[in-house]
């Protein structure tokens, strides 16, 4: 019986054995199917790099590009892959066919403005007065209208007054509106050029000021701007110094005040 047994047994435990390392093998097979898929993703200028677009395959695995535009995404041979950005999907790409799975490279047709580079110059009060002085050229080249006479020719024509200026002088209305634009383009002027003088890094050098005191005190002491326009910058500078000591009597004065 025992003979039997053992004949009928063998063929049964030989079978177990292979399903038992069936299923000790199978997750590792499986985990073997997996391999790394890599590549840059680009706009379509093939330029810059594109960030944060999504790598999506067939399987569930999942990626987003980074800041090189660069993607690593676990694949399998039987997957296919495609890209997502800004809700907008690229076919999908079966995996078998992809040549050389480490650099799998694509263009998305996405337009990326690139602005024209721009450079910082240091500021300049006479360059912008000039530039400012060409971009309103008409309202400082106005003048009032008044009456003036047209000398005759060679030939022998008459002395007249001109009838241009005639006319623009009972246009009331314009030359009211064109005279106060180019009054205050002038007070701009002006105000830039004390600024420019009379300016913050200029105030902290001399005195030592900063912020809230310091605006304090520029506003105390504002020149005016004929002023800046005669002195020379040594007696400017002496200027703002005298004016720094009577701004801290001042302010001593109101503090003793406030406590009295």
């Amino acid at each position: 019986m025992s003979f039997y047994k053992s004949i009928f047994l063998k063929p049964v435990l030989h079978t177990c054995f292979l399903i038992s390392a069936i299923i000790f093998l199978t997750p590792s097979l499986a985990k073997a199917q997996y391999f790394k898929l890599r590549g840059t993703v680009l706009d379509s200028t093939k330029n810059y790099p594109l960030s944060s677009v999504s790598v999506l395959t067939s399987s569930g695995k999942g990626t987003i590009t980074d800041v090189f535009g660069h993607y690593e995404v676990d694949v399998k041979e039987t997957d296919s892959v495609w890209f997502s950005y800004l809700n907008k999907s690229t076919i999908k790409y079966p995996v078998a066919k992809i040549i050389d799975a480490q650099q799998f490279d694509i263009a998305l047709h996405i337009y990326i403005p690139v602005l024209k580079e721009i450079v910082i110059r240091p500021r300049n009060y006479k360059m912008d007065s000039l530039q400012n002085r060409i971009d309103y050229a008409k309202a400082f080249d106005w003048r009032k209208p008044g009456l003036h006479t047209n000398i005759g020719n060679d030939y022998g024509s008459s002395v007249g007054f001109d009838l241009n200026e005639i006319i623009r002088m009972f246009q009331f209305r314009k030359n009211k509106s064109m005279g106060m634009f180019q009054e205050r383009l002038l007070q701009q002027e002006r105000n830039k050029f004390i600024d420019y003088r009379f300016n913050k890094g200029l105030v902290l050098r001399l005195t030592g000021l900063s912020g809230d005191t310091r605006d304090s005190f520029m506003l105390y002491c504002r020149p005016s701007y004929e002023f800046c326009l005669m002195v020379n910058e040594y007696n400017f500078q002496a200027a703002i110094k005298e004016c720094f000591e009577n701004f801290k009597l001042q302010k001593n004065y109101n503090e003793l005040k406030k406590e009295n």
